[in-house]
């Protein structure tokens, strides 16, 4: 039986999405998006129940994610960010849990996250330090999506004892906090991304939803970053429906099996080379899938409002979205011809 979250996610991705991606490419993603999403329940997916979440099995999230991802990848990359602050607030005990795990859960809030500059580790892009009874947050924040949308943040810093300290604030210009203006990128630019700038950004303790030794964060975020993201497979399916069946067949049989051999694993704490390989040949198949519906659409997939040639950009973006060190390596390793 198809779950409730799946069936509602091929209704927006059907009447709400899809239908607008060209148009949410060049202008950006709109508030009703968002709001959509919120009513639609998604935003729950895999938060507690007890909070007013669907605590749905991995394999609803995963295909709920294609599906989003392949009508409209802006859109999905916003609402994606949501469910991590979602899962540190279900795993952690922390008095910020009680007070926003609730809305969070239940789509009232739409949350965003400033953490993937901890993966540069050792260099500590974002500092945060005692200071009284709180923290002190400084420098700079690459990356944070999601900007006039979100209603929250979960911002990460490490600090002097090589911590990793997540602590949530709401999403817009305060004190010691100021974005840039909106980024101007290849793919994604309507997903509203900018760089915060963090100069004595102040939160008080009860802001603070986790705290742990930088190595243990990181081994659990590895375990996370050697999965392939289940928008490369949406990207790949949507990209397919633009080529001709004689092409389209032996890559539509590549994809079933990479997807069931990667969603096999992608619960696992172990077979990280395996994963990270399946990753790796994942993005292969994407780039194969997005340059055959541009070269199917001909001079036509260069015209802004082409479909394929969108999918091909962001085939792009979802490349280089979330890459670690190990991952980076294992995809150049593969362009090389190394074994």
């Amino acid at each position: 039986m198809t779950h409730p979250l799946v069936t509602e996610a091929h209704r927006l991705a059907d009447t709400l999405l899809a239908p607008h991606a060209e148009r949410v490419d060049r202008e950006g993603v709109p508030a009703r998006h968002i709001e959509e999403i919120k009513r639609s329940g998604l935003l729950g997916v895999t938060a507690p129940e007890e909070y007013g979440g669907s605590a749905a099995p991995g394999a609803v999230a995963r295909e709920t994610a294609e599906i989003l991802a392949g009508a409209c990848l802006s859109t999905w990359f916003v609402q994606t960010q949501h469910h991590t602050p979602v899962q540190t607030l279900a795993k952690n005990e922390s008095a910020v849990r009680e007070r926003l795990l609730g809305p969070l859960s239940r789509g009232e809030l739409l949350a965003g996250v400033a953490y993937a500059h901890l993966r540069a580790h050792p260099r500590t892009p974002v500092r945060a330090t005692r200071d009284g009874a709180g923290w002190r947050f400084d420098g700079t924040v690459p990356w944070y999506t999601g900007w006039g949308l979100n209603d929250v943040m979960l911002l990460a810093g490490v600090t002097p004892d090589d911590e990793a300290l997540f602590a949530f604030t709401e999403a817009r210009e305060q004190p010691g906090l100021r974005p840039s203006r909106p980024l101007h990128l290849a793919a994604l630019t309507a997903a509203r991304t900018v760089t915060l700038e963090l100069d004595g950004f102040r939160l008080p303790e009860e802001a603070v939803a986790l705290r742990t030794p930088y190595d243990r964060w990181a081994a659990t975020d590895r375990t996370k970053t050697v999965n392939t993201n289940p928008a490369v497979f949406g990207v790949t399916s949507r990209a397919l429906t633009f080529v001709d069946e004689e092409t389209a067949a032996p890559l539509r049989l590549r994809l079933s099996q990479l997807r069931d051999a990667a969603y096999t694993l992608a619960d696992s704490a172990d077979h990280l080379d395996e994963r990270l390989s399946l990753r790796t040949r994942s993005y292969e198949l994407m780039q194969a899938a997005t340059t055959a519906a541009v070269v199917s659409g001909g001079g036509r997939s260069m015209k802004l409002d082409s479909t394929p040639q969108r999918l091909a950009r962001e085939a792009l973006f979802l490349m280089v979205q979330a890459q670690t060190k190990e991952s980076r390596r294992s995809h150049l390793n593969a362009l090389a011809g190394a074994s």
